[in-house]
């Protein structure tokens, strides 16, 4: 009879010890929607600091500002630029890329979107108001018409640098290397690879 007691009392203290604990473990956790509002914080901050780095380093999203780039682009079409694409590969003539405004005055702006002309080492020179690349006449499909501004004589692309011109040769629509001179590698920001905004018009530079 004693061991009967004494197993019934050893197996309510076990009983008694179980639920203490698994209440207490239910109490550490809290209410269902703390955990879950604790989770989407979690989730959320880790998604903003992956795409702050991405932002950072890797791409972002430019709208264009003004009509120097017409008619490959216009202004409020959204670009895709690739930073990260800088540190592999140079530019090359053709690109279009994002850099930071060489200028100075009231009309500066932050950045500027042109076309690479000339790489380190090439001659540019505009005479009767063509494009001339290393003495030879420029073969560039995305103008509508001559260059309307005035002639320059032919200059050296300084070691590092690199000459930009707006695809809009109208007078005066483009602010570029021109008038600014060329531009370093550290004043470029990355390359626009795609329109992605209007939809009609997504697609690669």
């Amino acid at each position: 009879m004693n061991g009967e007691i004494e197993g019934e009392f050893k197996r309510g203290r076990k009983h008694r010890y179980r639920s203490v604990t698994h209440t207490g473990s239910r109490k550490g956790q809290g209410p269902k929607w703390i955990i879950e509002l604790r989770n989407w914080l979690i989730t959320a901050v880790i998604i903003f600091a992956v795409m702050s780095l991405l932002n950072i380093f890797v791409f972002n999203v430019s709208t264009v500002i003004g009509h120097s780039m017409q008619p490959t682009l216009y202004e409020g079409e959204k670009l895709v630029i690739n930073k990260i694409t800088l540190s592999f590969a140079a530019p090359g003539r053709g690109d279009v890329i994002v850099l930071h405004d060489p200028s100075t005055g009231p009309d500066r702006k932050e950045y500027l979107v042109k076309r690479v002309i000339g790489i380190p080492g090439d001659i540019i020179e505009v005479k009767e108001h063509q494009l001339y690349v290393n003495g030879e006449l420029a073969d560039e499909p995305y103008i509508d018409t001559q260059i309307e501004d005035s002639d320059f004589p032919a200059l050296t692309v300084e070691k590092g640098n690199y000459f930009v011109m707006g695809d809009n040769r109208h007078a005066g629509a483009s602010k570029d290397s021109r008038f600014f001179g060329s531009v370093p590698l550290s004043s470029i920001v990355g390359k626009a690879e795609y329109i992605w905004w209007p939809l009609s018009k997504l697609g690669t530079l």
